[in-house]
This record gives structure tokens, sequence and C-alpha cells, in this order.
């Protein structure tokens, strides 16, 4: 399945909450999910019927998909790496997902979303450890440190970054020299500080099906 690249305002709809896929937008009056609800598509009037236990498993799956940019196959590796390593499947599901290379570069406060982030990454301007990098899925480890590409400081994107960035709150687990534009993984962050928008058991519980 190719990915998607349609309104990401209608992925948030149809999970029936805000997913944040499009940056500062998601937190304004201008979000779809504050004007309109309901999912996509025409709404016939009919008796509601009983969501059942697959599709809700479905949703929240698909909810941390959307929420994270990944394709399925992608996912299902993913969920195979977390199942084999010791310790709650949908915690380690949860930690692998926040350690992907675009997901930081978000986090970090270089892009105002993930699909952003990607973007940057996939266009050589972000440096992995002084490696440049276009691996967006890269996982990073505790110590690795993630910067800009020499070039890629010249641009005025870089310049209006610099600026904003000011202002912005990271995670506990992450440290940022501001002045520099280089951010470290300070330690993997844990279930509880990543927030999350969808239920990792609920996912486990849809692969072991």
């Amino acid at each position: 399945m190719a990915r998607y690249i349609g309104a990401v305002c209608r992925m948030c709809r149809r999970s029936g909450g805000k997913l944040f896929l499009k940056g500062e937008r998601c937190y304004t009056p201008k979000c779809s999910v504050e004007r309109r609800l309901k999912p996509p598509g025409q709404q016939v009037s009919r008796r509601r019927r009983r969501v059942s236990d697959r599709a809700l498993q479905l949703r929240e799956k698909q909810k941390a998909r959307y929420s994270y940019g990944i394709l399925e196959r992608q996912f299902r590796r993913l969920f195979g790496e977390a199942s084999r390593q010791a310790g709650v499947t949908g915690d380690n599901l949860l930690i692998l997902l926040e350690r992907r290379l675009d997901n930081m570069v978000h986090r970090l406060g270089f892009a105002d979303s993930r699909s952003q982030a990607r973007q940057l990454i996939r266009h050589g301007h972000i440096t992995l450890n002084d490696q440049k990098t276009d691996i967006p899925s890269a996982l990073v480890r505790e110590g690795d440190k993630i910067g800009w590409v020499k070039e890629s400081a010249k641009t005025e994107y870089y310049k209006q970054v610099a600026e904003t960035i000011q202002s912005k709150t990271i995670p506990g687990w992450l440290g940022l020299d501001k002045k520099n534009m280089v951010g470290e993984v300070l330690t993997m962050p844990t279930p509880e500080e990543i927030e999350a928008t969808f239920d990792g058991k609920t996912i486990v519980e849809y692969y072991s099906r």
C-alpha cells in the first residue's frame, strides 16, 4: 500500500480525535476536529451499530500508524521487534516508535510535524552523530546527537527555526543546545512520558488474533 497523500485532517476525523498531524494548526480553532468531528464521507441517518472489538482494535492500530506516518509493513516489522524484546510489548512498541529519527527531529522542535521532519531528513538537511543521513526510520540510541548539515544552516528555514525554537519546550529525555541547534538523546523515554494518543495494549490484541 502506498503512502497516503490526501488531506491528513480526514485521518483525525476518521480516528475520532486529534492525532496532531499538522503541527501548530492542531492547537487552534482552525483544526478540523474542532470544527467537524464527524467522520469523512456521506452521513447516512440510520441506527448506529455497536462497534465490534475487532473494529476498535483496528482503529487503535491505525491511529498509531497515522500518528507516526508509518506504512503497514513497517509497522508490523516494528511490532515484531517489540514482541521479541523483554517487557510489555505495547510499551516496547511505543518506545520503538519514539526512537525513529523523524520523530526525534519533530520532538526537538526542528519541524512542526513528523511529516515535515521526514521531508527534512529525506532532503539531506539532518545529521545523526555528525553524519548526514536520509533515513527517517533510523532508530536513535541513548547518547546520539542530532544536528544540521552545515550547508542547511544557511537556509531561510533554518533561520526561522532558530528564532522560534527559543520558545519551544522539548521532552525531558532530550537535550538541546539552542545556540548551535544540536539535540542529544539523554535517555530512552518511558511510556508515561510519551503521552500516546493510542492504546498499545489494544494493538497487541489486534495482532494476537
